[in-house]
């Protein structure tokens, strides 16, 4: 370190000013860019049923995304290190906020719904009988009279 430290923020974010982290956050960006989507195309089909996890992995999503491109953005177009800062910081916070946050009450919710429905559910079907039909009593047949010489059609 030859600058002080708030002098660095105003350098180029380029391997020949930061060798050691330049490669690092441009193939780590780019690894988990590739990860997130993965992840989303894998654990959207498994909860597809599930709309407050479809929501969560969505947002996710757009947040990696969005996070992580600007960090490729940044180390294709050297842009000074302040802007690389900021948006590791700025993601940083988005996903704890998420994860941590915006979702866990949904989800919560979410889980007392299913918990619902499946004990209501076992309460309509605790009864052994409860899925067999019952015999139906049809009622008695009402006997018609005999038809008589006006009521006969002639053929």
């Amino acid at each position: 370190m030859t600058l002080l430290p708030w002098e660095y923020l105003f350098q180029s974010f380029s391997a020949s000013h930061f060798p050691d982290l330049f490669y690092a956050v441009a193939l780590g960006a780019l690894v988990l860019l590739i990860a997130l989507c993965v992840l989303y195309a894998v654990r959207t089909r498994q909860l597809r049923h599930h709309a407050p996890f479809l929501d969560l992995y969505e947002w996710l999503l757009w947040t990696g995304i969005i996070t992580f491109g600007l960090l490729l953005i940044f180390s294709i177009f050297v842009w000074d290190f302040i802007f690389v800062l900021a948006t590791v910081i700025a993601g940083a916070v988005i996903f704890v906020w998420i994860r941590f946050f915006r979702f866990p009450p949904l989800l919560s919710l979410y889980e007392q719904k299913l918990a619902r429905q499946r004990y209501l559910s076992r309460q309509k079907y605790a009864h052994p009988e409860a899925t067999i039909r019952s015999r139906t009593t049809r009622p008695a047949r009402v006997s018609r009279p005999a038809p008589t010489k006006r009521t006969r059609k002639r053929r």
